[in-house]
């Protein structure tokens, strides 16, 4: 029997080994394992049980000489031994052993000055179907002369974690050996956490090589190519939003910018399910068919038909498929030198602008600041928006000092004279507590053309005091009274207590995570009112 070297990992005597089976081949050894059902549209379904999305208090980054003075060490990046994982390593190798394993070689980076290879070890066929749609598939070419891979990842959802032997918090343990290049998965079937430790991975060994590595979306004009980013935290729209069925998807989550221009890290997306409609992302619906792998979203039992607005298993319901699956998807998955960086937040307390233009230094503040916020009522006994501040639009995958990627940016953007927007995608005219209205899409859709388009460059822009931004006073195909946050507020003394409020929870996160940062990009920031 063929194994493909894997004993060199430990895992020994498998019952069987399969390297990079099609789609159809791993739906079927799915089926056959029972690990999922199949939709009315050919998807293969399954439910993760415990684990419905990303677990960060059991991922941590092995601390060894050769990487210790790299990592940002905290609440994120935490330790663990060389000794504990290798221990952990070799159970899961052994817990692997008399079964059948799925092998993915595949590649992270589609400009080939930078891409890596990546071989994934599942024991789930149905979690190697999601890595195979997820990264770059080789041609049988490429297969035939892969060689050794730069990165392995071992992935056993089905072995548990002692957590007083093993030294590690749960069941779960999330682990990358960036020495060693070597990463474990155990405990948890999110596949999520496959996609975000290759994406983690990528964003240490990119920045040894100039190259900006970004949690973004990005699609380009396909007549002029002009390329556009869009960062944005989960529920912001970045996927919607890049989506744009007037330009070519590059990809949905992960990039990096070279001094050649953008590439996707990905040959896959992997979309949020909740509350789906043709109607408002078709892209995204239509991609929902054989060959994608959906978790935890429900289906009647009969019809196999998806009610997409259950969110009784999760409201993290997610689809994963390649990017060819999107009609207009760019393959290879390379832009040119972004023309307009777009951030993204959904503001639930319904006060900042709904578009407005930051230069560089408001650029590299709100980049290091990553801001959304939550609905109210997620959680028993909260009764207002949660603020959420996620460092660089992505703090979890995020090894190094914030101040490294936020210098690139900063660089980059003066080097090529890129614009930078931040859209709000939240709620209008009210909080989302006092049951305000989310901002229509229509119209977030408007704004971010005139911006990609450059309509922008001859409109009037007014400044807004509290959050220290200019915002335009109007946008083609929509209604001005739209642009302005405090005029939609009936109360606008109410308008003006929550924006003082959100301002003055942006500058204590500033000053309490950010301490050492240039002064010029800490006055950048949203200025509250005494």
């Amino acid at each position: 029997m063929e194994t493909y070297g894997i004993e060199k990992f430990g895992i020994i005597g498998p019952k069987a080994v399969y390297r990079n089976l099609t789609p159809a081949q791993l739906t079927e050894a799915a089926l056959r394992r029972g690990e999922g059902t199949l939709s009315n549209t050919g998807a293969l379904v399954v439910t993760t049980g415990k684990y419905t999305g990303r677990s960060p208090n059991d991922k941590f980054i092995v601390d060894t000489p050769a990487v210790h003075d790299d990592i940002a060490w905290g609440k994120v990046n935490r330790p663990i031994s060389r000794e504990k994982f290798d221990a952990i390593k070799g159970k899961v190798a052994a817990y692997l052993q008399g079964r059948e394993v799925f092998i993915f070689d595949g590649f992270a980076g589609a400009d080939k000055k930078y891409t890596k290879k990546f071989r994934i070890i599942n024991e789930m066929a149905s979690q190697n179907l999601f890595i195979h749609q997820l990264l770059i598939r080789p041609t049988a070419e490429e297969l035939a002369n892969y060689g050794e891979a730069d990165y392995t990842m071992l992935v056993a959802p089905g072995f548990k974690c002692d957590p007083e032997v093993d030294g590690v918090n749960s069941e779960a343990a999330i682990m990358i050996d960036y020495e060693a290049h070597l990463i474990v998965i155990c405990g948890s079937q999110y596949s999520g956490e496959i996609k975000k430790s290759v994406f983690s991975t990528m964003n240490y060994v990119m920045v040894k090589e100039n190259v900006l590595p970004m949690h973004c979306s990005a699609n380009m004009d396909p007549e002029t190519h002009e390329t556009a980013v869009f960062f944005g935290l989960s529920g912001t729209g970045k996927t919607t939003l890049s989506a744009d069925p007037g330009r070519k998807l590059i990809g949905d989550d992960e990039h990096g910018w070279s001094p050649d221009g953008v590439f996707n890290f990905e040959g896959g997306c992997y979309a949020k399910c909740i509350n789906l409609s043709a109607e408002n992302e078709p892209d995204i619906y239509n991609a929902i068919r054989f060959g994608s792998l959906v978790e935890n979203v429900v289906m009647d039992p009969e019809t196999r038909e998806f009610d997409f607005a259950d969110d009784s298993l999760t409201e993290n319901t997610r689809v994963g498929y390649p990017v060819n699956y999107i009609n207009n998807a760019q393959i290879p998955g390379e832009g040119g030198i972004p023309k307009v960086v777009i951030f993204l937040t959904a503001d639930a307390f319904g006060v900042l602008p709904p578009i407005s233009r930051l230069d560089k230094n408001a650029a590299m503040y709100h980049f290091v600041t990553g801001f959304t916020s939550k609905l109210a009522g997620t959680e028993r006994g909260i009764t207002e928006p949660q603020p959420t501040f996620s460092t660089l639009f992505g703090e979890p995958f995020m090894p190094m000092d914030p101040s490294v990627y936020a210098e690139m940016l900063g660089e980059k953007l003066e080097k090529y004279g890129t614009k930078v927007y931040l859209v709000n995608t939240g709620w209008a005219g009210g909080s989302a507590a006092a049951g305000a209205k989310r901002m229509k899409l229509a119209y977030t859709r408007a704004m971010v053309t005139a911006a990609l388009n450059g309509s922008f460059d001859s409109i009037e822009f007014k400044h807004h005091d509290v959050f220290n931004v200019d915002y335009p006073v109007s946008c083609p195909g929509v209604p001005d009274e739209m642009l302005d946050a405090r005029g939609m507020w009936a109360d606008k003394d109410a308008y003006d207590a929550q924006a003082n409020k959100l301002a003055q929870m942006f500058a204590d996160n500033f000053a309490k995570k950010y301490p050492n940062m240039p002064s010029e990009i800490a006055e950048a920031g949203p200025k509250p009112k005494a």
